[in-house]
């Protein structure tokens, strides 16, 4: 017995979501590495105000205000689309089949072989 009905979409690996729990784990990550930065900034802004250094302490007090903003927006920010296509169906690259239906088909739909040019039964 065949199986000549639909055949269920395949989805190449490579193309699948990360899962929940590594995308979560990578956020985490991001997360702590730019308050990492953040921490270091400010602890440069402290020294370089006791030392007296002016205007340069704005630079890494700058740092040190804004981005606490930015990574709860990254953190929070949900999932990130690995692929912007979405999965794609896999198509195996398989020679055509004969079959008395793929030629009727292939010739209109009227039940007689393709007629190539040059050949002509008599």
């Amino acid at each position: 017995m065949s199986h000549s009905g639909r055949r269920p979409p395949v989805h190449m690996v490579t193309q699948a979501h990360r899962s929940l729990s590594d995308d979560i784990a990578y956020r985490q990550r991001r997360y702590l590495l730019m308050m990492g930065i953040r921490a270091v900034c400010f602890v440069i802004a402290v020294v370089l105000f006791v030392n007296h250094f002016g205007w340069l302490v704005a630079i890494p007090a700058v740092g040190a205000i804004f981005i606490p903003y930015f990574a709860v927006v990254f953190a929070n920010g949900g999932r990130e689309p690995d692929n912007t296509r979405g999965f794609m169906e896999y198509h195996p690259n398989l020679p055509a089949t004969r079959d008395s239906g793929t030629s009727s088909e292939a010739n209109g739909g009227n039940g007689h072989r393709p007629v190539t040019p040059g050949s002509e039964d008599n």
